[in-house]
């Protein structure tokens, strides 16, 4: 099959709001929220296929990932979040396949990869934020349809002797599921791995007593008792949910989109297409820190979560609007003072749940930013503002250049020594210095800034280059980049950005997302005669049965 590049319509923007939802109803009562998939089988992001049965492309996981982030911020008080289907019979049956077979090769990667992060939300809402999700599958829950559910933290199904669970990739489209099922059944419910080899290649799933034995779901409710039942578990969670919270409003984003240009208050990206680079800019200003005692009176005008805000949909954009954009040049700006001051309140306000949600919230940018396919090098220069919780981007690129001459610094603060973990569990700076943990402590233990010959002794930057050298060093490394095979790159980084201990998000984002991106382009899933191609059809995919 060929791949499909210029008829995958893109979102204008991967923002919304409840009040534009079309295939979500969100509902809050006291401290338990229910989300209720309503998907519209006419309103998918493009023409040719319908959602059928609450099958989800991206347009409806953009609501979805809204959604988890509101409840977060909006209303925090909220104990239970309960994931249900607002049909009786079908709670999801995943990704539509025909969506999927119809796009390109960049899109699938991408939109499993949104799609994973929406998940690992869910997981870090969880456990950081008190909003423990249950999933209420009043239905047949299939392929992403229960991937949805793995993320919770409890599932339970109705008995109705005909619903079920299903990952059914493997005998129905000769691909993986796609969103980390493999890895959370294995790896978070910790089903027996002969069990999990059954139950991956049964089409048709399980039900009832066996998936709660088997341990796929936590229980089973009959039809009679299964609204009643989720009720009760769900206030059992809940526990009387955060009263002491407020929530506050996330606004829309202040966003000008050029062909050349994406610009924020605090964000700048401008392109080079014909190069294949992008420049990302990032902007302290000298009020950055000009905060009331209660940090949440600013709303979603607190500086470090309207910046962030900002770089995670640039992000986005480049990820889905940009897939010629290999190299991505990252640079600060501003007030290196107000920098400093952020990272003090962040670190000295985390009992206030606005502060912590906030960094919550950052934690999971970066984490978008290591797991993004461009390259990402750092440039510091004098009027850069590399400091502290600005720092990660300078820790979490490819390279690092620095100019040395006065002025140009890198300083580390609290928020670099355990408030930003990568995948992997670590700290990005215990990351970059795997075959020295004392090296690393005392790297994230300095305060002091580094200049240019410290950064460099360090380790915290790739090169120093003075004035004479400077642009023809960077030129050259800019040149040399944008030459090389960027479906070698994307491997290579991935492999070297996943270093340290495998977890399971690290396994999700590295192994699977490695082996999926390798299987979307085989002839058995998506060839002629492939799985994925003929989904749907009275034909019988042909495989290469030969193993590599």
């Amino acid at each position: 099959m060929a791949d499909v590049t210029d008829s995958t319509p893109l979102p204008a923007s991967f923002e919304t709001h409840p009040d534009r939802y079309v295939h979500l109803r969100l509902d809050v009562s006291g401290a338990v929220a229910t989300i209720r998939l309503d998907v519209k089988e006419d309103q998918g992001l493009r023409p040719g296929y319908a959602l059928k049965l609450n099958s989800y492309d991206l347009a409806v996981d953009i609501e979805l990932a809204d959604a988890v982030q509101r409840l977060r911020f909006e209303h925090p008080e909220v104990g239970c979040v309960v994931i249900t289907s607002a049909t009786d019979g079908v709670f999801c049956a995943g990704a539509n396949i025909f969506m999927l077979g119809s796009s390109s090769h960049a899109f699938k990667v991408n939109f499993c990869k949104y799609t994973n992060e929406t998940r690992f939300s869910i997981e870090d809402a969880t456990a950081n934020s008190g909003q423990v999700y249950l999933a209420a599958l009043n239905g047949v829950a299939s392929g992403g349809g229960y991937e949805l559910p793995l993320a919770c933290e409890e599932i339970y199904l109705i008995d109705d002797k005909r619903s079920a669970v299903a990952l059914p990739e493997v005998p129905y489209l000769g691909v993986l599921p796609g969103t980390g099922g493999i890895t959370r059944v294995t790896d978070k419910r910790r089903i027996r791995r002969d069990r999990s080899d059954v139950f991956l290649t049964l089409a048709e799933g399980i039900k009832g007593k066996r998936a709660v034995e088997w341990g796929l779901v936590d229980g089973v409710f009959p039809t009679s008792r299964f609204h009643a039942g989720i009720a009760e578990r769900a206030a059992t969670l809940a526990a009387g949910g955060h009263p002491e919270r407020k929530g506050i409003p996330l606004g829309p984003l202040p966003v000008e989109v050029t062909p050349d240009r994406l610009h924020y208050p605090y964000v700048d990206v401008t392109f080079d297409p014909a190069a294949r680079v992008a420049t990302l800019t990032v902007t302290v200003p000298g009020d950055a820190a000009d905060v009331p005692g209660d940090p949440s009176a600013l709303g979603d005008r607190f500086f470090p979560l309207a910046c962030f805000r900002q770089l995670e949909d640039a992000l986005l954009r480049l990820r889905f609007h940009f897939p010629e954009i290999g190299l991505v040049m990252v640079e600060t700006r501003g007030n290196k003072a107000a920098a400093a001051a952020i990272d003090a309140l962040l670190t000295s306000r985390q009992d206030h749940w606005f502060v912590r949600e906030t960094t919550y919230f950052i934690k999971r940018t970066l984490k978008r930013y290591d797991v993004t396919s461009k390259s990402f090098f750092a440039v510091v220069r004098p009027e850069s503002c590399f400091v502290g919780t600005f720092a990660e981007l300078l820790l979490g690129a490819d390279r690092g250049y620095m100019q040395d001459i006065d002025g140009a610094s890198v300083t580390l603060t609290a928020m670099n020594d355990g408030f930003y973990p990568m995948g992997n569990g670590l700290t990005r700076t215990a990351s970059r210095f795997l075959n020295d943990a004392e090296h690393a402590r005392k790297v994230a233990a300095t305060r002091t800034p580094f200049g240019p010959s410290d950064a460099s002794d360090a380790g915290l930057v790739t090169f120093a280059f003075d004035e004479l050298d400077w642009d023809d060093e960077l030129r050259l490394a800019m040149e040399e980049r944008a030459s090389l095979s960027p479906d070698a790159l994307s491997g290579m980084e991935h492999n070297v950005r996943a270093a340290g201990p495998e977890t399971m998000e690290s396994k999700v984002f590295g192994r699977l997302s490695a082996w999926q991106n390798w299987i979307f382009q085989r002839p058995n899933a998506v060839g002629d005669r492939g799985a994925l191609t003929l989904y749907g059809q009275p034909l019988q995919p042909q495989f290469d049965y030969r193993r590599c």
